[in-house]
């Protein structure tokens, strides 16, 4: 019986043995000690770890460093009495990796031991923590959505089943307002239907469809956003719902259309200028402006009307009709009857104020006759067309869309620019209709008549009667005659005028004959301007136009082909007359015609050979003319250096005699101070116990300072007096009055007295800034010449270049060289000998530069760029005859603009 029972007892113990060698799951008893005292092999088949290496170690060794402090509580709570636990942690297994485990452990008191079971649940570990990162990324991702985006949930049919706060905030509407509506509530009508029609089309193939999209807020307002709308697909593929996210560029997208407006607003005002310059009819010009207003901005209609200049009606000029497909020109007026309903809309309130209307939402009536059909409510913009502050039109627009203050700013400024070029077209048709009537009056006087006196006599007449001025005269001027003259032949004039008809005396025809023969038109429009400066009028001419009350005055030459020279002259009496170019051309087209008529008188009046022979002699006369006019330069400006040249010499010799009596006095004073001193410093040894008073007024007088401050004094008398002398000698030397002859000079000492006289003029440009002096003197021998002559060239040149300079610190345009260090205004003369026997004078000025224009001119009589009263233009003419006449030498000018200007002088060492 006991064998039986024994035997029941191992075959119990084999099964227990065989269940904890066969179980999948991880079996162990472990001590209160830590250590495992068994376990089955499940745990070396998943950790990979021998059963001695487990049973060596405390099982905390095994666990994940994360894990200790749980599994430690756990274990702790089965020693002090807890029947059973659950937890989970991380297993390290021989490969350096964890596995998740399960466990289930009881502990016996008695035995101090725990049985305990672990499951391997490392794959639905990792599975949950992957779904937990996933619900974190999606937290994540939904917070920033929410933070940053706009997101809206739809249903295939688009109602809206779900919208974020950000939704809310930028539309205006509530989560109540928008859950079951469509999209409509935000629709801007800023898009074409063809624009959503695409958009369905792709989210309805289960494709995502992105682009930008402009809304309506609640309160009216607008808004950009960047869409992107994600189709939510049913396993079979089809959409179920979609998801709509969208990012506010409202900011960005009204910097983009702000800059593609200021773009297209400067490309409208640039070709509507264009428009307006170009030349044809009233309409044609008015029609070209509304068809490039219309590609431009977004308008229904444009239309621009004037008053008739005789009924006073308002008359559709030009005008454009725009659909959604294209913009159509009203080439027939009558194909719009109802136009007016649009000018009457503005006319009533712009004649009142002549102020723009702007925005004003309208209702069209008959709106099918001119504009869309599918539209009635438009925003009307209308803008008077004024000229001097008379209304002659009104240009209208109707949009949908409203104008912007930029749009509207142009739009001003193009009806501005639109009525000046009405009144413009108007004054040219109304002037070429007069100019027109003038030449075929005078083109049929000169075929009816080759007499010259009725021809002229017509002319001046049609003149005065058309400009409206109070005289109009022709001039001939006979240079072949002896003496030459110039004669008044033909006038008309106010009959409380007096006439002026006869000879103009010689002194007071000098001008006058110099600008025919110059071919110049002369155009005063106000006498007492400064126009006699600005021509160098003389006071024999300018006596002349006082002596008739003549304020303005212009002279149109006429030129004939036997070398007699006329003018038409017209004057006004009346105060300041302004001559327009339009007058001028109108006046130069009747002159082309005077010109032709004299020309066929004189081709009866003359055969060929004697017209050869007057060219001849006119050719003849012009050279001697030119000449004595040169000459005449020459001694007008000789005779001013003469006078010039006493008048220092004689202020030189004044001064210079006293001055000179101060000079040797003052060794005399300084001698006798000198003994004075001494003999008080005697005193002062021998009783240097004065009486009080001595003191007292030795001491009121500072004496001391008075014996150490004297002798400065008298020592910067005598550097004052020894300037003065200098200042002397240089004025003596620079004027020459003695040396008219040719003589051996030193060129430097010549050059230097020029600078010693400019001294005033060089040391302080007026910027504060002086012009510095750069010397580069060669080794020149005594050079034969005029000396008085060549100091006149110096100065003439040294004076110019100090203007160019003092012009450029004027204008604070002081310039910076290469490395962009400051460069201040400076004259460099150099001097050298050439191999030729020629001394080489070189003198630069950094300063602004000329022409090639003005170069080509410079040395040309009476030629100057000075401003008025500041230049005669002989200077550098007198210069050049002075060095290539004179001399045999050579006067070079070498100038770019911006790179200043030198003057290369060359002359003959004898």
């Amino acid at each position: 019986m006991i064998k039986k029972n024994k035997s029941k007892y191992e075959l119990a113990e084999e099964n227990y043995s065989r269940f904890f060698s066969l179980s999948i799951d991880l079996l162990c008893i472990a001590g209160f000690d830590g250590y495992f005292k068994t376990v089955n092999p499940s745990w070396t088949k998943t950790l990979g770890w021998s059963t001695h290496k487990l049973l060596a170690n405390t099982f905390i060794d095994f666990v994940h460093p994360e894990d200790r402090e749980n599994t430690i509580f756990h274990t702790k709570s089965l020693t002090e009495g807890m029947d059973s636990i659950n937890f989970e942690n991380r297993y390290l297994c021989q490969d350096g990796s964890y596995k998740w485990l399960s466990w289930n452990a009881t502990a016996y008191i008695e035995e101090q031991l725990i049985y305990a079971v672990a499951h391997d649940i490392t794959p639905q570990k990792e599975n949950e923590i992957a779904l937990q990162k996933n619900i974190k990324e999606l937290e994540a991702l939904k917070f920033a959505l929410d933070a940053h985006s706009l997101v809206a949930v739809t249903d295939v049919e688009g109602i809206i089943t779900y919208a974020n706060e950000q939704f809310c905030k930028i539309s205006k509407y509530s989560k109540e307002e928008l859950i079951g509506q469509d999209h409509r509530i935000i629709k801007s009508g800023y898009h074409s239907k063809e624009f959503f029609k695409d958009l369905w089309r792709t989210i309805a193939q289960g494709k995502l469809w992105k682009g930008e999209m402009k809304n309506k807020a609640k309160d009216g307002t607008f808004y950009w956003v960047d869409t992107l709308i994600v189709p939510v697909l049913n396993p079979d593929g089809k959409p179920h719902q979609y998801i709509a996210i969208r990012s506010d560029i409202t900011d960005r997208k009204l910097s983009e259309l702000a800059l593609l407006e200021r773009s297209r607003l400067s490309l409208l005002s640039a070709e509507v200028s264009l428009a307006l310059s170009q030349r044809g009819t009233l309409p044609e010009i008015l029609q070209n402006c509304s068809n490039t207003m219309s590609q431009y901005l977004d308008v229904a209609f444009i239309g621009i009307w004037t008053f008739g200049q005789e009924t006073n009606q308002l008359q559709l000029q030009a005008g454009v009709h725009c659909t959604d497909a294209n913009c159509d020109i009203l080439t027939d007026f009558l194909d719009y009857p109802n136009h007016m309903v649009v000018a009457n809309d503005a006319i009533s309130s712009i004649t009142q104020n002549h102020q723009a209307i702007l925005n004003e939402e309208v209702l069209i009536n008959n709106q099918e006759l001119f504009l869309d059909s599918t539209f009635s409510i438009f925003r009307l913009c209308a803008y008077p067309l004024i000229i001097e502050q008379q209304l002659i039109g009104i240009m209208a627009l109707f949009s949908q869309q409203l104008f912007t203050d930029p749009t509207h700013n142009l739009l001003n400024w193009i009806a501005n620019n639109i009525a000046v070029a009405v009144d413009r077209i108007w004054a040219r048709e109304e002037l070429l209709s007069r100019r027109e009537a003038l030449l075929l009056r005078l083109a049929s006087e000169i075929r009816s008549s080759l007499d010259i006196d009725t021809i002229l006599e017509t002319a001046v007449n049609e003149i005065r009667s058309l400009l409206q001025i109070d005289r109009c005269y022709f001039l001939w001027y006979l240079p072949n005659s002896s003496p030459p003259n110039l004669t008044i032949t033909h006038e008309a004039r106010d009959s409380k005028l007096p006439t002026m008809l006869g000879k103009v005396s010689p002194q007071k025809s000098i001008y006058l004959a110099k600008m025919l023969l110059r071919q110049e038109l002369i155009c005063i429009d106000d006498i007492h301007s400064n126009f006699l400066l600005e021509h160098s009028l003389d006071y024999n001419t300018d006596e002349l136009l006082r002596e008739f009350d003549i304020t303005s005055q212009l002279l149109l030459p006429i030129k004939s082909n036997s070398e007699e020279f006329g003018a038409i002259v017209c004057s006004h009496c009346s105060g300041e007359r302004i001559w327009n170019n339009s007058e001028i051309v109108l006046l130069q087209a009747v002159t082309d015609q005077l010109a032709i008529a004299i020309n066929q008188a004189q081709i009866y009046a003359q055969s060929r050979a004697a017209t050869l022979a007057a060219q001849t002699q006119a050719e003849k006369l012009t050279e001697a003319l030119h000449k004595l006019q040169q000459t005449q330069a020459q001694l007008i400006q000789h005779e001013k250096m003469s006078s010039l040249g006493q008048l220092v010499a004689g202020v030189a010799h004044e001064i210079n005699n006293p001055v000179n009596f101060i000079h040797g006095n003052l060794t005399h004073a300084n001698e006798y101070f000198d003994d004075l001193l001494e003999l008080l410093q005697l005193y002062q040894q021998h009783y240097p116990h004065p009486h009080p008073e001595i003191n007292n007024l030795s001491e009121e007088i500072d004496l001391e300072f008075l014996t150490s401050d004297l002798s400065k004094l008298i020592s910067s008398m005598k550097i004052g007096t020894n300037r003065i002398r200098e200042i002397v000698l240089s004025l003596r030397n620079f004027s020459r009055l003695d040396e008219a002859e040719k003589k051996l000079v030193d060129i430097h000492e010549g050059i230097d007295n020029t600078l010693f006289i400019l001294h005033h003029r060089w040391k302080n440009i007026g910027s504060e800034i002086g012009i510095s002096i750069i010397k580069d003197y060669g080794n020149l021998p005594l050079i034969d010449c005029y000396p008085g002559q060549l100091n006149q060239v110096f100065m003439n040149i040294l004076t110019n270049a100090i203007d160019a300079l003092d012009e450029l610190a004027a204008q604070g345009n002081i310039r910076e060289d290469k490395h962009q260090k400051f460069s201040p205004p400076t004259i460099s003369i150099s001097t050298a000998i050439l191999e030729n026997d020629f001394i080489s004078i070189q003198i630069a000025d950094n300063g602004i530069g000329i022409t090639e224009e003005v170069r080509t001119k410079l040395f040309d009589p009476f030629f100057t760029t000075k401003p008025v009263g500041k230049g005669t233009g002989l200077g550098l003419s007198i210069s050049y005859q002075i060095i290539v006449e004179k001399h045999g030498g050579i006067l070079e000018c070498f100038s770019e603009p911006g790179q200043g200007t030198k003057f290369w002088i060359q002359i003959p060492i004898k």
